[in-house]
């Protein structure tokens, strides 16, 4: 009863996952199934679900009418201003975030903006340095849209040098990693709880 009562009692976030890149078999992609999963299995009051943006068309103004948005827009902001934080998979693209990403940050940030004052966290995966670039780049646009990032643990994957973490379908196999994921989402939790004034 003790720990029924306990469970009842942990505050539930909501956290929208995005991923900067839309192949579907991308380990950016596969870093949010972990993600999801490493939630449902072992973190209590936190649930993550992961939004498409691929359907979003390009930003274009003209698109707005009468200060409303195309119903495709509309529903993703109203599933962005509905979370309590954002979890990002940002793949790095000649040293920066993704056009998908980018374009879908912008449509979010349209008035009113619906990022301001949200918890957010950052992963990723790559070459070399592992996305390191993009994360740093992500970080600059979310001074200006008020979005708070957590500061540690990073999160950089060389998804690249062997042996592979990922199996052919793109999903996330190794322990290791997936430990280190579980402690950016137990960090992003207590960030966006503190964020709250609930603990």
């Amino acid at each position: 009863m003790a720990a029924v009562a306990a469970a009842a009692e942990t505050p539930v976030i909501k956290v929208a996952a995005l991923s900067g890149s839309l192949r579907k078999g991308s380990y950016n992609r596969g870093l949010l199934r972990s993600a999801i999963q490493i939630s449902k299995e072992s973190i209590n009051g936190m649930q993550i679900e992961y939004i498409d943006i691929s359907p979003l068309p390009f930003l274009n103004t003209d698109l707005e009418v009468d200060g409303t948005y195309p119903p495709v827009v509309e529903a993703f902001r109203q599933k962005i201003a509905a979370v309590d934080s954002i979890l990002f998979a940002s793949p790095e693209y000649n040293y920066s975030v993704t056009g998908p990403l980018k374009n879908a940050i912008d449509w979010a940030s349209r008035p009113p903006s619906v990022w301001a004052d949200k918890a957010a966290a950052i992963v990723s995966a790559g070459e070399d340095f592992g996305g390191g670039r993009s994360q740093y780049h992500l970080r600059q646009i979310g001074v200006y849209l008020d979005l708070h990032f957590i500061n540690k643990p990073e999160f950089f994957l060389n998804a690249f040098q062997p042996p592979s973490k990922f199996d052919s379908d793109g999903n996330l196999t190794d322990a290791e990693t997936k430990e280190k994921l579980k402690q950016v989402l137990l960090a992003l939790q207590a960030f966006t709880l503190r964020l709250q004034g609930k603990c």
